[in-house]
């Protein structure tokens, strides 16, 4: 059996490359699933996925159930009689939806697994400054990302990556590395069992918390915090003396030892620092809320000398 019916389901920019793969491949692609249309924007438009899109334009049979557990979608499903479904950056299925196709239902997760289970791996690799990541291939089961692992393939983190050049690097890659994995199935290659490891990093969903800048942290850390959020969602920070929101973007680590508390800007050469746990981290590039996105030295004038503090 080398030319799979396969169901696909994926909803965002990241699933393309896959999608592409298998719409251009020897196996039949009977049908897409992919997230209910949502309202963005101010006008509250619809504005359609990526894959929708593609789907579109491509006449690709598209389906877009509001609930999973519908039992007219999980029958329309078993209709499709398909052989493996494959699920790139799609929302966590159930057994009665995972469990329908006779070869399973494999997932593509953007981490080398165990490491980084969870719903943002590729900006956590970064936040937590791992030196390589890569991406995964694995049956589903009951659990979120633990399922038997087909294939990994590995990728090296330079120390000037952020999350757009990270993303855009396993991105790539996927559409090859899904191509390995089917053929791995196919040949009914060794599946590897994932180990109950207890020291291993997560990579939970972002949030208004963890995704704010901790000043009192080392330098390093703080990097590879922003890196890790450039140039989504962000990394945030407030101004104390107004409450005003920043998004920092951009910063080196600087060999300037700290000259006051952590948090607190500072000027040198004409160019912004900021104080962290132990050092002076310069900021290159950062936006005010309501503002557009500026270069560290626009702010030094646009301050005139004021004291300011970031928390």
């Amino acid at each position: 059996m080398n030319n799979l019916k396969i169901v696909f389901f994926g909803t965002p920019d990241f699933s393309l490359d896959t999608l592409k793969y298998l719409h251009n491949s020897n196996h039949k692609l009977i049908s897409v699933v992919s997230s209910a249309d949502k309202k963005s924007g101010r006008g509250l438009k619809i504005k359609y996925s990526p894959v929708k899109n593609y789907c579109i334009q491509n006449q690709i049979s598209l389906l877009q159930p509001e609930n999973l557990k519908c039992i007219d979608f999980q029958n329309d499903l078993k209709n499709l009689k398909a052989d493996l479904y494959v699920i790139v950056a799609f929302k966590f299925l159930p057994k009665e939806v995972w469990s329908i196709p006779k070869m399973g239902s494999i997932n593509i997760h953007a981490s080398l697994l165990p490491d980084l289970r969870g719903a943002a791996p590729i900006n956590w690799s970064l936040i937590y400054g791992h030196n390589k990541t890569g991406l995964t291939s694995f049956f589903l089961d009951e659990n979120i990302d633990t399922g038997d692992i087909i294939l990994k393939t590995e990728v090296m983190i330079s120390h000037s990556d952020n999350f757009k050049s990270l993303y855009n690097k396993l991105k790539l890659m996927s559409g090859s590395f899904l191509s390995a994995t089917i053929e791995a199935i196919i040949n009914k290659k060794k599946l590897l069992k994932q180990k109950n490891i207890l020291k291993i990093d997560k990579a939970p969903k972002l949030n208004k918390e963890n995704t704010r800048i901790k000043w009192n942290d080392t330098s390093l850390n703080i990097y590879n915090h922003i890196r890790g959020l450039t140039p989504f969602p962000g990394a945030w920070t407030e101004i104390k003396e107004n409450s005003k929101k920043v998004i920092i973007y951009k910063t080196e680590i600087s060999d300037f030892e700290k000259d006051g508390i952590a948090g607190s800007l500072s000027v040198r050469n004409k160019s912004l620092f900021v104080n962290t746990s132990d050092r002076l981290l310069k900021i290159n590039e950062l936006k005010i809320e309501g503002k557009k996105i500026i270069k560290g030295n626009d702010f030094i004038n646009s301050i005139q000398g004021k004291k300011i503090i970031l928390y």
